[in-house]
Parts: structure tokens; sequence; C-alpha cells
């Protein structure tokens, strides 16, 4: 079984394929703002080191948020369009599940800057079963007993983020896929254009 991974919802770009339960290939870099120019020239060169061609994938996994809105759609728009164009069944997965995934901790807290006090947070086991869903919420009201996993900095220690792509495929190769067209980004925050709609109301 062949399998890509996608994640553009933060900083950093992660690119990887996993063949028969082993790691092929791992792009793991911060690109920032360079995100959208560099997915695809990363993507080829997984294929070109793997010895493999899209056409040969049996499953896509795409993170769908939270994260960065842009960087959400740059990344879903490469798997929907794969998905859908050469039939290949796409399951979409948590960023935060992710980050955390490299961490054996009984209790593991992925965490991204929302600003204001806010955050996006998710809290997974050792073997990423979900022991809180994803949300976005005041920091106050985060729960901080367990490991804090995080790409930003904040007023307390983080570890950085540590990847286990194995361990994520394994969890979700069962899934059922869903239909390209409605892989849809999991923001959990409404835009500023929608608060203030809600505000006015």
């Amino acid at each position: 079984m062949k399998y890509l991974l996608i994640d553009t919802a933060t900083s950093y770009l992660i690119v990887s394929i996993v063949i028969d339960d082993k790691l092929v290939y791992l792009y793991n870099e911060e690109e920032g703002h360079r995100m959208s120019e560099r997915v695809m020239p990363v993507i080829a060169e997984a294929f070109d080191k793997a010895g493999i061609k899209p056409k040969d994938l049996d499953m896509i996994l795409a993170t769908t948020g939270p994260g960065s809105f842009t960087g959400i759609r740059v990344g879903l728009t490469v798997a929907k369009t794969m998905a859908w164009s050469l039939k290949i069944p796409v399951v979409p997965i948590s960023t935060l599940e992710v980050m955390v995934s490299g961490y054996d901790d009984k209790k593991n807290i992925g965490l991204i800057n929302a600003r204001r006090g806010f955050v996006y947070a998710g809290i997974y086991d050792d073997k990423l079963n979900v022991i809180s869903e994803d949300r976005y919420d005041s920091l106050d009201n985060i729960s901080m007993d367990g490991n804090l996993v995080s790409y930003d900095l904040f007023d307390f220690e983080v570890k950085k983020p540590k990847l286990d792509v194995l361990k994520i495929v394994s969890k979700h190769k069962d899934d059922a896929p869903v239909n390209p067209h409605l892989l849809n980004p999991k923001y959990l925050k409404r835009t500023e254009a929608e608060e203030k709609l809600v505000s006015n109301d």
C-alpha cells in the first residue's frame, strides 16, 4: 500500500510517502510564505525519490486544519485535485494530531497560537486517540496538564512538534475516504467578517 501525506496548515511544509509500512520519503521544513510555490516541487521530488507515480497511490492523507487559512487551502487544493482526477481515496486528518504524533506521552496537547489570548488546541494520547476534540478557545480554558507541543512561542515551555508518519498512517489507513469535493478546511474559528456579522445581529 502506498500513502501520501500532505500538511500545509502551519509554517512547516510536510510531505511524506509511505510504502508497505516503510517511510520512503519525508520533507519537513519551514517554508512560511513560500508554501504555495514549494508544495508542488516537493511533491514531485517525493514521487521521484520514492520511485512511484501519483496514479500508484492507494490513499492521500491531507490535513484540514486548524491552522493558516491560506496554508490549509494550498494543501487541500492539491489533495482534492489529485484525489478527484486520479480516483484516489482521500482521508482528512488534524494538523494538531500530526504535530503531536511523534510523542509517546499519555496526554499530548497540540497548540497553535490564534492570537489575542486564544489558541487552537487538541489533546491526543500516545496512540493518537482523541482525548479532547480540536477546538478554538481561550488559552485560560485549555488544560496545561500534559505534554505541550507547538511551533509557536508562549509564556510557558512547549516542545517542538515531532512527526511519526507511520503512526499516522497506521491509525487512518482503514478510515472511510471522503468525496474529494467535500474535503473542506476545518478552520474552527469564524473569519473576522463572520464575527462582525454575528456581533451585529
